[in-house]
């Protein structure tokens, strides 16, 4: 009983992160994590659609932060953060909404966020406000391996967690990478920027059992996933579907508030059923 009683105290104590995943794995199941930008078409709209995707089936959301030039990024995305700057986005208010959907939902939450908006911001300041406002890890995507010293520090002493990104072009660099990183492994599935694609020419199985060789975190792979049918065929090889472009458009192409959040909201629990 006391051994039980450990491991229930060891899960009520972890990042949320690292919960969910546990969680899922005692079921059988894989993470289905979907990509948004924060502001895009508005932060109330961001708050909602949040709690949406949850309701949908989300597992883990990763909310973005608009940049001005968000290098590992395609067209869509781009478009994205250009509007959400438009609206008048900017870093404290993205804080705050956090905040609201702290109020009502304990789902994991990251930050895509580009290291020189956490620089101009002060990265202290950054960290520190992002973990009072209930994030629990950073995807950083242009900091290089090199530069990661004083951010990872900063983390560890906040409790937010460093998510590494791995490429297939990296692999001698994947041992490294991940030995900086926490929470999870993003696997990028493909070379290039994100965005929706028709088909993806990597070795997704072999690609996997190369990262798996050097990390046990579990591997969530993303860039270019489009929709159910290709999220199930990589599904077998990860613990988890990283989905972005493909939600950004809906988004985007819908004609109302009402329309993004059901249209969102079928989108994800279509990707959570297929996985």
């Amino acid at each position: 009983m006391s051994a039980l009683n450990n491991e229930m105290n060891t899960v009520a104590s972890m990042n949320r992160i690292d919960k969910k995943f546990y969680e899922l794995k005692q079921k059988g199941l894989k993470a289905m994590i979907p990509f948004i930008t924060a502001g895009d078409p508005s932060l109330d709209v961001t708050v909602e659609l949040v709690f949406k995707m949850e309701e949908g089936g989300a597992d883990i959301i990763e909310i973005g932060i608009p940049y001005s030039d968000p290098l590992a990024d395609g067209p869509i995305i781009q478009a994205s953060s250009t509007r959400a700057l438009k609206n008048g986005t900017k870093i404290n208010n993205i804080m705050n909404a956090v905040k609201k959907i702290r109020q009502k939902s304990e789902i994991p939450l990251v930050y895509l966020v580009y290291y020189n908006s956490i620089f101009k911001y002060g990265i202290e300041r950054f960290v520190n406000e992002a973990k009072e406002s209930g994030i629990d890890g950073l995807i950083i995507p242009d900091l290089p391996l090199e530069e990661r010293k004083d951010i990872k520090e900063i983390s560890e002493k906040y409790g937010i967690y460093l998510i590494p990104l791995v490429a297939p072009t990296s692999k001698e660099r994947i041992k490294s990478i991940c030995e900086s990183g926490k929470g999870f492994v993003y696997c990028v599935s493909t070379k290039g920027v994100t965005g929706i694609r028709n088909s993806i020419e990597t070795d997704i199985k072999e690609y996997m059992r190369t990262v798996s060789e050097y990390t046990n975190m579990p591997k969530a792979i993303g860039f270019g996933i489009s929709g159910p049918d290709m999220a199930k065929r990589f599904a077998p090889y990860c613990d988890g579907i990283i989905v972005g472009s493909a939600i950004v458009k809906m988004i985007n192409d819908s004609r109302s508030k009402e329309e993004i959040y059901d249209n969102v909201k079928k989108f994800v629990f279509s990707i959570k059923e297929a996985i």
